[in-house]
Formats: structure tokens, C-alpha cells, sequence
């Protein structure tokens, strides 16, 4: 089949997207990206091989204001033209991940009366998918909680999708081993890194590691906090893995046995899949607080600690992380929670959805 896949704009809505992609791809279907024109997705689209069409599209206000006129006006402009080009070459069913990217093909695909599907990450939908569910042919979401947002809709569950390399490494991963002596903590605060881990992390891993000698630290900055995160560890005499970012994921969740993070869709989805207790600490500036509603669910389910931001600080976290650590016994059920949530392969089941909803 011919298969469109909208999931321009954040890296987000990408990734997900040009994982589930790569799994239709591999079921022989041809798949072109819908994409948006933003940087990030040129980087983060690196290795696909396949078409792609870009239609102009950028972030809407719900205020009512010039600029916010004229984002509608580009939208409805990017549906037009993506009428345009899907009557040209009309796809099967359109697959979109969310977010103002998504609206163009999303509203050309409706007008031609082509099928399609919505994939919600967070708990709290997005504004693209609660405007756009109840007129699409199914909706895949991530966490359970979405059915209370989302109650008009056709919800199916698949979980979060996962690039495949750590979908494989996690599930060739043997059970993990904890032990009250010796751990691995990760600290990471997402893409773009976080600004209040990078700021209480540090003088609390630095205690810890006094108490607890056998500690070892992997800390992802983000690009703006390598140097200085690396200084206060250097200062305090503490070895630490410092870096701004790795493509190496999956072998770096193979060796931690905790992490601090924020609690991003797909940063949940990872930590689930690989078993890892984690302490989440929720961006409170995200869309509709839908970090929280994320880390929430993980800790309902077990899976992870949660804490706000603002409640945040080098001596909260020193002592939260050794009674943690000291306690092997909780981080393991902490893992078998986190296992249990994480589905079979959400992009697997998403391209299942897909095809069902085509024609």
C-alpha cells in the first residue's frame, strides 16, 4: 500500500513517526514522511531513504492575535496543497503522530475522504489530536489515561513506538541484577537537557558518592551544560561520565541501574522497556502539564518516583537516592513494574492499526 506519515515539527512527533515508517517499510508498503520544514527534522530524518513532502507549517496560539491568524492561515494553506499533491498520488490511510505539522495532510486527507489514523504519546492529548479524533478511523495511544480525554474516538492501545535498535537491545536484555553496594545512575533531561537537573544533581550524586563509593555517574547535559556540569564533578574529585548527548542509547541503558529524568513520552516508554527504576521529575512548562500526567501514570503503575521541579534540590535528592540505592530490594520491583507496563513493540503495533485502517 501506499502509506502517508505525518510527524514533522518536534523530535517527539519524528521519531515515533519514522520508527512505526520503518516498520510499514518493512512490511513492503511505500511510505512517503509529511513533514514540516523545521531544522530538526533534517537531522533527525537523516537515514530515511524514502520520499518526503514538506508543507510549511509552524506552532498555533489559541489566542486570538495577528500572529495566531496568520498560523491558521498557513495551516489551512498547507491542507490545500497537500490536497493538492495527495490527488496526485493518494495514499491508502494517512498515519498522523500529532502536533501542528500534522494538521495540513491530516485536513487534505479528510477532504479526500482518505482514512486516517491519529497517535497520541502523552497522557493529555495534544490540541491536533482532540480537535481531529473523533473524525479519524482509529487513535493509538500510550498510556490508558488518554481514553478520559479522548471518549469520542476509536482508541486503540500500541503503546509508545521506539526506534528499533532499542526496541531489540531491550528485549534481548537478561534480568536485571541489583545490588545495594554498587550502582550506575543516569541523569538526562531529554534532547535539549534540563537546565534544574544539571543545576541539583550534581552536588547530590557528589554526597551520595561519598557515602556510597561503589557509585558510577552518567550525566546528559544537553548542549549548554556539558562544560559546567563536567566542572562541578571535576571539583568535587567525583569521576563522572559527562556528555552532552550520545547515539548510543541502548547501550547505555543496558549498563545504568537508575536514572533521573524528565518524563517525556518517549523517555517512559525507553526507561519501561528496559526495566529501569527511575526518579521523574516532570518539565513543568510542558503543554497542559502532560509531563506530569506521564510520570503520574508510571508511578501508579509502579514503575518510578516521581517529584515536581520546584521541589527539586541537592539535599532532597541526596537523601532520596540513598535510601534508593541502599534499598535493591525496591529498585527490583521498580524494574518488574516497569517491564510490565512496557507493550510489545508499539511500533509494530501501530503499523498493525495502520493497516487495518486502510480502504
Amino acid at each position: 500500500m501506499k502509506i502517508a506519515v505525518a510527524c514533522g515539527g518536534t523530535g517527539g512527533h519524528i521519531f515515533p513517526g519514522l520508527a512505526t515508517a520503518n516498520e510499514l517499510v518493512r512490511r513492503g508498503h511505500e511510505v512517503t514522511l509529511w513533514l514540516a520544514g523545521k531544522s530538526i527534522e533534517s537531522a533527525a530524518a537523516a537515514g530515511w531513504t524514502g520520499p518526503v513532502v514538506t508543507l510549511p507549517a509552524s506552532g498555533f496560539d489559541t489566542r486570538l492575535t495577528l500572529r495566531a491568524l496568520k498560523t491558521a492561515w498557513t495551516l489551512l494553506r498547507a491542507g490545500r496543497a497537500g490536497r493538492r499533491l495527495m490527488r496526485e498520488n493518494p495514499p491508502a490511510v494517512l498515519l498522523g503522530m500529532g502536533s501542528y505539522a500534522s494538521v495540513g495532510p491530516i485536513l487534505a486527507a479528510l477532504r479526500l475522504r482518505i482514512p486516517v489514523v491519529l497517535h497520541e504519546a502523552n497522557v493529555v492529548p495534544g490540541r491536533t489530536t482532540r480537535f481531529f479524533a473523533s473524525r479519524a478511523k482509529a487513535v493509538g495511544i500510550s498510556f490508558d489515561g488518554s481514553s478520559f480525554y479522548l471518549r469520542r474516538a476509536h482508541l486503540v492501545q500500541t503503546g509508545m513506538p521506539i526506534r528499533r535498535e532499542i526496541e531489540e537491545a531491550a528485549a534481548a536484555q537478561a534480568p536485571r541484577m541489583f545490588h545495594a553496594d554498587s550502582c550506575t545512575v543516569l541523569v538526562m533531561g531529554g534532547s535539549a537537557g534540563a537546565q534544574r537537573l544539571n543545576q541539583e544533581a550534581p552536588p547530590a550524586l557528589v554526597a551520595v558518592a561519598r557515602t556510597l563509593p561503589g557509585l558510577r555517574i552518567v550525566h546528559l547535559t544537553g548542549r549548554s551544560g556539558e562544560e559546567g556540569v563536567r566542572a562541578l564533578y571535576a571539583q568535587a574529585g567525583v569521576d563522572a561520565d559527562v556528555r552532552a548527548f550520545t547515539h548510543e542509547m541502548a547501550a547505555l541503558y543496558e549498563r545504568v541501574d537508575f536514572a533521573i529524568s524528565r518524563s517525556g513520552a518517549a523517555s517512559c516508554a525507553e526507561l519501561s522497556a528496559f526495566g529501569l527504576p527511575a526518579l521523574l521529575v516532570p518539565y513543568p512548562y510542558a503543554v497542559a502539564d502532560h509531563q506530569r500526567e506521564n510520570a503520574r501514570a508510571m508511578e501508579r503503575a509502579g514503575a518510578a518516583d516521581v517529584v515536581a521541579d520546584v521541589d527539586l534540590s541537592a539535599e532532597w535528592l541526596s537523601e532520596y537516592l540513598l535510601a534508593r540505592l541502599r534499598d535493591p530490594a525496591k529498585r527490583e520491583q521498580m524494574s518488574r513494574a516497569a517491564r510490565a507496563r512496557a507493550q510489545r513493540s508499539g511500533a509494530a503495533a501501530l503499523a498493525d492499526l495502520v493497516e487495518r485502517s486502510a480502504g
